[in-house]
This record gives C-alpha cells, structure tokens and sequence, in this order.
C-alpha cells in the first residue's frame, strides 16, 4: 500500500507544531478523505490541491480511494499553507514524487487552481519551529523566502508554483512561472504613519525635568509608566519620544518580534529582521481582540504582542473598555498574554514598556487650586473615572508621574539634553542588567521576580528601611514595595559609571525610586547629578 509522508507546521499562537501529512493512495472507492481535526479551509483543500495538480500537468489518481492523516490528529489544523503538503504527499503516494526526497523537508504554501502558490501569513515562526524539530529544508512561496531566511541553518526554497516544487524534487529544471504576488500592499499607503516618530526628540520639549527624568528611568529598566496632568501639558509629546531613546533589540528580541509580525500578516517581501523597538497607540475605542488578540480563525497577535520589547501607549487610558483594562493586568506581571478560547488556549508574548496617559477628569479642565478648575464633568463620572485611576492596573505600574503645564522660566532655558544622548545612557544601564542576569530568564530590571530579587539583590538594611516605613503606613502595598526595589535597581545602574563594578541601590537611590512611585516631586540636584 503506497504511503507517503510530507511536513508542515501547525501554530496555536506563536508556537508551532510539526505535522505529518500523511497520503494513502490505494485501489477502492474513488474519493478524497481528510482525517486529524482539520478546520474547514483546510477540508477544502481537497479540491484545491486536485484542480491544481491537475492543471500543472502532473496526473491527479482519479480512479483510486486517497486518504490523508494530519498526525498529531488530536491538534485542530487551521488554514490553507498545508495546500503544498497535501499535494506534495499525494504526487509522493502515487510515486509522481520520490518519497525519499521529502526527508527533512516542511512545505508550506497556499495552492492556486492554476497550481500556482499564494503567500501566507506566520512562515517565520514556521520556519523557525520546523528548524527546532530537525527540518533542514523548507519550501514557501516566492515573495517569502527572505523571511524562511532569517531562520539560521535552513536551506529555503521560494517557489512560485507546485510545477517548480515538483521539479525542485525530481531534480529536474525548474521551468518559469508568473510571479507570486505579495500578501500585503500595506507600502502602498500614502500618509507618513509611524515615519514622523522618526523626526521627534526629546530636545524639542522644553522644562517637564521630572517627568523626562522619569521617561529616562522607565526606559532603562523596562518599567510601566503613568503620565497624568491637564490636557495639552506635553503627556502625549512625551510618549512619543519614549521609543527614541531605547537601543536597539537584541538579536533574541528582534527574531520574537519579527515572528510575531509574519503571524500577524504584518511584514513586507524584503523585510528584514525588526531590530527597532516598535510603537503602539492604538485607539480609546479599539476593540479588545485589537489589543489583546484573537479574531476568527486562527488567533492573531493583538496590538499589546505587536509591542513586544517596544512601547505600547494608551493614551486617555480610563476611556479604554473595563474588560480592556482587566486584561493589561496579566502581561504587566509575567510578559505574555494569554488568549482562550473553547477549543484552544494561545500564549503570545507580551514584554514591552505600557505606558498610560489620563487627564484629571474627563472634560481635562479639572484643577486643584481654588478659582483655577473650569471643570465641568459631574460628580459621578469623576467617580468613575477616578475609579479606574486607582484599580487594580495601576498598582502594577512602577512610575507615576504629573505632567503640568509649562511654566514662563521653563521656557528658552539651556538646551535640553537630547534622544541620542538619553539612549546611550539606557544602553549603558541595560549593559549592566544583561549582565546581572546572564544565564536568568529576564533581562531587564522590570522582569526580575520580587523572590529572586530579595534574594539574590536584596537592599542593605538603611536603605530598605523608607520602603517598609511606607508598606507599614499602607502607603505601599507589597506589590508596592517589589516594584519600588526594582526601580532603586535600575535608577542605581543609571547612575553608576564602571561596568565592572556591582551595583548596589543606597538610600538616595531608593528615596528617588519611592518618589517615582508615588507621584511625588523629585529633588532637582538628583535629576541634575544623573544629567550631567
């Protein structure tokens, strides 16, 4: 009974699963039977894959029984890249194909009726899990070989049609074929996007000391950050300028966030690795598939993933839906994010700076000082919205900070420290974190468990005494207090010049890093000392 057996890649997520396509082409009932939990694009593959090995002139068994197995068959297998494998394993059964020339061999493609291959969406985490589970070669359409390539130690093939697939096998001429056209026209576009962030810098702000300060230290221990203040006070300018100021990713990084962005549709034919942290400011009405994740189908990656090692900024945060806000809470403690469903649970990482912004109140006019508040919200929404100021997110953030308007003297004052100038002092401090944890599971100070950090970190005695002063008044919950150690840690790493040198958070350190959390003022010699 002639059997053949091709491969591709199922993902649930960003993880992938190598599948054996598995064809028995016997003699019997004529017909066409798909068993292992394929979905329904993947039922009709069926039909795709006959037309197309027919009309490639390769012979298609019309008079005997095929059946395919998907094995693992206890996995749900979704979409149309198993086109290839399937018509690849039954040309193999029918002996059209040498079986031999499948080993150590994955295909993935989507087939046309004319036999030519459409790009998918995910080749790079398929690549990538194919390559951990001993795959050496791999097959993919044409516009998507640069992608299969960043993948190291796989020879990658990109085709154009099943005719060169089959060809590539026998080792035959490829013959031509029209060119296979890219899944996206996204570069088509005409308004600049993410293009003007390019022109932003941090000495385009004038004053805002405190609150730059407090950017520097977010951005160099991967801290969580709550800008507050009236609106038009410089929150959004702010944020903005984050991502300039962080150094590049590491190759770790980029490879898990390019594959996050080929799962999601997202990359270009040509694109490279991303080695740029990325940007996100999605919008207060967005939904939470938008930002969480999901959709029809196979789950795609939601706003807060395609931040990963970036920044994600909610601007007017308390207008995001509750069950927005409800679910921020689980990747600002572990880094991921996970999206359930009936019939599968998908983990997708999630480790990027979440930065918030909020005005006073709704309406933005709400002040303090007597005469000064023209504000015009009701009591009621103040509640409600105060409500979501003071929830269970904002605990999880390490840096609170106001933003007020700017003030005369503030205004035509020395030149402000400029973005290149910030980022080389965050890649100094994140040196010196990469080095601590060397061989640990985090890298950045943000990451480090409150366990390990007491632990293996722990404070000296006299610094850590203000932080249980203010967990004994309830002014620091103990949550409260991990995040105030991990801020001491990394406002110490900015500080210190020798990169050999062991780093040991003081008593100043931790009095700034309490006032970061706690929204209160920083001394202005400290902010100065770290400038200079």
């Amino acid at each position: 009974m002639p059997v053949a057996t091709a491969r591709s890649v199922s993902l649930q997520g960003a993880l992938g699963h190598l599948i054996d396509v598995q064809a028995d082409v016997s003699p019997g009932q004529a017909g066409f039977t798909m068993v292992g939990r394929p979905d329904v694009s993947l039922r009709e593959a069926g039909d795709r894959c006959r037309m197309a090995i027919i009309n490639s002139d390769l012979g298609w068994p019309a008079t005997k029984r095929i059946t395919i197995l998907l094995s693992p068959a206890d996995l749900t297998k979704r979409g149309p890249h198993f086109d290839l494998a399937v018509a690849v394993a039954v040309l193999a059964a029918d002996e059209s194909v040498s079986p031999r020339s499948l080993t150590d061999t994955a295909f993935i493609g989507e087939l046309t009726l004319e036999g030519g291959l459409r790009s998918v969406p995910g080749v790079l985490p398929m690549v990538l899990a194919a390559a951990e589970r001993g795959i050496r070669h791999v097959f993919v359409p044409e516009p998507q070989a640069r992608e299969a390539s960043m993948v190291p130690g796989v020879a990658v093939f990109g085709m154009r049609s099943l005719q060169q697939v089959v060809a590539e096998l026998r080792g035959e001429v490829v013959p031509a074929a029209p060119p296979v056209a890219p899944m996206s026209g996204s570069r088509l576009l005409t308004w600049r996007g993410e293009e003007r962030l390019e022109e932003v810098d941090f000495a385009d702000l004038d004053g805002m000391a405190d609150a730059k300060y407090a950017a520097l230290v977010a951005a160099a221990g991967g801290h969580a950050v709550l800008l507050s203040g009236p609106k038009g006070a410089g929150k959004t300018s702010l944020a903005e300028r984050i991502p300039t100021i962080l150094p590049d990713l590491i190759p770790e990084e980029a490879l898990e966030l390019t594959a996050i962005h080929s799962l999601a549709g997202a990359l270009e034919p040509g694109d490279d690795l991303i080695t740029t942290p990325p940007y996100s400011a999605p919008h207060h009405d967005a939904s939470k598939t938008s930002i969480v994740g999901g959709g029809a189908g196979q789950v795609r990656p939601g706003e807060i993933s395609r931040a990963h090692a970036g920044v994600l900024f909610l601007d007017e945060f308390p207008l995001f839906r509750a069950d927005i806000i409800e679910a921020l809470r689980q990747p600002l403690e572990s880094g991921d994010i996970t999206v359930a469903r009936r019939d599968e649970s998908v983990t997708l990482p999630a480790r990027g700076m979440l930065v918030l912004a909020c005005n006073p109140c709704p309406c933005g006019n709400y002040a303090v000082k007597v005469g000064r508040s023209q504000c015009t919200c009701r009591s009621q929404q103040l509640r409600d919205y105060r409500a979501k100021l003071g929830g269970p997110l904002a605990d999880r953030v390490d840096i609170t900070r106001h933003v007020g308007p700017l003030q005369p003297y503030e205004r035509g004052g020395p030149p402000a420290e400029t973005s290149a100038s910030m980022r080389a002092r965050v890649a100094a401090a994140r040196r010196r974190q990469h080095e601590r944890y060397g061989g640990c599971a985090w890298r950045l100070n943000a990451h480090v468990p409150g366990s390990v950090l007491r632990d293996r970190w722990p404070l000296d005695p006299a610094a850590r005494r203000p932080i249980d002063s203010a967990l004994y008044a309830g002014h620091l919950s103990s949550r409260g207090a991990v995040r105030v150690h991990r801020l001491a840690l990394t406002v110490a790493d900015l500080r210190s010049v020798d990169l050999d040198e062991e780093v040991v958070p003081g008593e100043d350190e931790v009095d700034t890093a309490l006032r970061l959390r706690m929204g209160e003022p920083l001394l202005v010699d400290r902010i100065l000392g770290v400038a200079g």
